[in-house]
């Protein structure tokens, strides 16, 4: 059971019950609402080795259950079985091996799910890419991850993906589909057309007809639990992104957790508003859901109207998500006409929480169930959790307490311990912790200590219970309603206008999406730039949630001795 922090400054928690298993957990104790005793051992015999055989168990225990409802299609957990395996037997077709990326730039959609399923079944590692990004955003991680398989979406959002990604990769020697990425053997538009040297859906899958089931099966069960099962792509530091390794094993303990924590239940209809590219849509949406036997209603784009539309039809129970989604969703002036009486289960995180909006939550909408929790994408997504029994103001104060098997410490900046309600770097090590970042010795080296502590880089201050409140950011990351932005990166793509010679960004507080970028710019001499210009180019040039909402121009940046942009005083202007 939970041990809250000790004299050592850490923060522990660890599981009885391990007999059990950690497949579903006990009934007795979601029922009581308490979920400390009965919370699975991650370190226990998980029903599933891998997510292929979880995709395979589900649509053995859950059969005619629905599984997903995609605009008019809804299909069964027999259904999503079927429809996974066959496009495992695609990506064999199509020469697809194990351990080989398999990249997916979509939105939450069916095909998503099928297709990121099929490659994961066939032993492909997946590699889900940001749908904000733009061509050249997704062609860096597609080259730095030298994915040999890509699923993308037609037009989306008024974007044609296939054309912004030929834009960037035109120049080049490579002989595929796309010159500039020689690595990438095929491409798959998740539609009924595609460009030349490009192949639709049904294509793809039609030629894994000819793949007996056999063979699919004897690849599947060729997959170890500890041999990557992902690679989430995260901005660090240095602006460049890194790739997070998490394999199989990891996947399945964390998320068999998150849905106990949480309360998961078969039957529950979830609506995935978090996109998959996320750990937050991916994992605690599809694998959880897989596991317990929820409907997964999938929607591609946040828009408030339609979230209520698809509460009220779809009768959804749990609706995950960061705070503006659920403030949004609360102050819409047409809320009280739909028919939100299913929902039972909000879970949120990613930035700070009113304790206004828990209490609202649970107030007007009577919403039994509110979480938050933190993670990262370096620890499978997941560090620490509330628990459904801890008050609104536990709730909304910090992001609960360490996950099972897993360790929570906050030290000062020579490496020591520090005591409960003193602030410093939050460090965590436990069975999530990422294997390394791909191909990238020396940041692994720099993110994990010898004896195994990721460092977060996010400053943090545990109570005497273990529970952890985020306070600020080392990594001066901000987030945009929902969205990680990593001012590094930023700051080298605004570097490429020709009018810029030096610039900053900090997260600013905005009323609606939580914070946003703000940019300070030093013009090179004679130019005329103005700030609407700098953010209309950043538009065409960058993901909308990284644009600066606002730019400041001055005539240097302040830096220290050793060169460093002391971003402490551009925040205090």
């Amino acid at each position: 059971m939970y041990e809250g922090a000790g004299a050592d400054g850490i923060a522990r928690d660890s599981a009885e019950g391990s007999e059990r298993g950690s497949e579903r957990g006990s009934e007795r104790g979601s029922e009581r609402g308490s979920t400390t005793p009965d919370t699975p051992d991650p370190r226990g015999d998980l029903r599933w080795r891998t997510v292929a055989a979880l995709v395979r168990d589900a649509a053995e225990r859950y059969g005619d259950r629905e599984a997903v409802v995609d605009g008019r299609t809804r299909i069964s957990y027999a259904d999503l079985g079927a429809r996974v395996e066959r496009a495992a037997a695609a990506c064999l077709a199509a020469g697809t091996e194990p351990g080989d990326r398999v990249a997916v730039w979509a939105p939450n959609t069916l095909e998503w799910i099928v297709s990121a399923l099929g490659a994961v079944t066939a032993g492909a590692v997946l590699v889900p890419l940001n749908t904000r990004f733009k061509g050249a955003e997704a062609a860096y991680v597609l080259a730095r991850s030298r994915a040999r398989l890509l699923f993308v979406t037609g037009t989306f959002l008024g974007t044609s993906y296939v054309a912004s990604l030929r834009r960037a990769t035109a120049e080049g020697t490579g002989t595929g589909p796309l010159p500039g990425l020689p690595h990438l053997d095929q491409v798959v538009v998740l539609a009924d057309d595609a460009p030349d040297a490009f192949r639709t859906w049904k294509d793809f899958l039609a030629g894994g007809d000819a793949v007996p089931a056999a063979a699919v099966r004897e690849r599947a069960d060729a997959i170890r639990p500890d041999t990557p099962s992902d690679i989430i792509f995260t901005s660090g530091t240095t602006g460049s992104p890194k790739g997070a390794v998490i394999t199989h094993a990891q996947t399945l303990r964390c998320y068999a957790v998150w849905s106990e924590l949480a309360g998961l239940r078969e039957g529950d209809r979830y609506l995935i508003v978090n996109p998959f590219f996320h750990t937050f849509g991916y994992k605690a949406g599809i694998i959880a859901c897989l596991m317990r036997g929820a409907t997964m209603v999938p929607q591609p784009v946040f828009n408030v109207d339609t979230v209520l539309a698809n509460i009220a039809a779809e009768r959804i129970s749990v609706l995950p998500g960061p705070p503006t989604l659920h403030q949004s969703l609360l102050d819409h002036p047409q809320r009280d006409h739909h028919d939100l009486s299913a929902l039972r289960l909000v879970v949120t995180g990613a930035a700070v929480v009113p304790l206004q909006l828990v209490e609202r939550l649970r107030a007007e909408l009577r919403i039994a169930t509110v979480l938050t929790a933190y993670g990262l994408s370096e620890a499978g997504g997941i560090v620490t959790m509330c628990r459904r029994d801890d008050p609104a103001e536990t709730v909304a104060a910090t992001s609960g307490r360490a996950i099972p098997d897993t360790e929570v410490r906050v030290t000062g900046p020579d490496g020591t311990g520090l005591p409960a309600g003193a602030a410093g770097e939050v460090l965590v090590r436990g069975h999530h912790v990422m294997r390394g970042y791909f191909e990238d010795p020396e940041g692994t080296a720099a993110a994990i200590t010898p004896d195994g502590w990721l460092r977060t880089g996010d400053i943090g201050v545990l109570d005497t219970a273990g529970n952890l409140r985020i306070t600020d950011r080392i990594k001066d990351m901000f987030i945009v309603g929902g969205f990680n932005a990593y001012p590094a990166e930023i700051e080298q793509l605004l570097g490429l206008h020709p009018d810029i010679a030096d610039v900053a960004v900090v997260g600013v507080p905005d009323p609606r999406l939580g914070e946003v970028g703000k940019a300070y710019a030093v013009r090179r001499p004679g130019s005329t730039l103005t700030a609407d210009d700098l953010i209309a180019w950043s538009r065409r040039e960058m993901a909308n949630y990284k644009v600066p909402r606002q730019v400041e121009f001055v005539p240097a940046l302040p830096r220290n001795a050793s060169g460093k942009v002391l971003k402490t005083q551009l925040r205090t202007r």
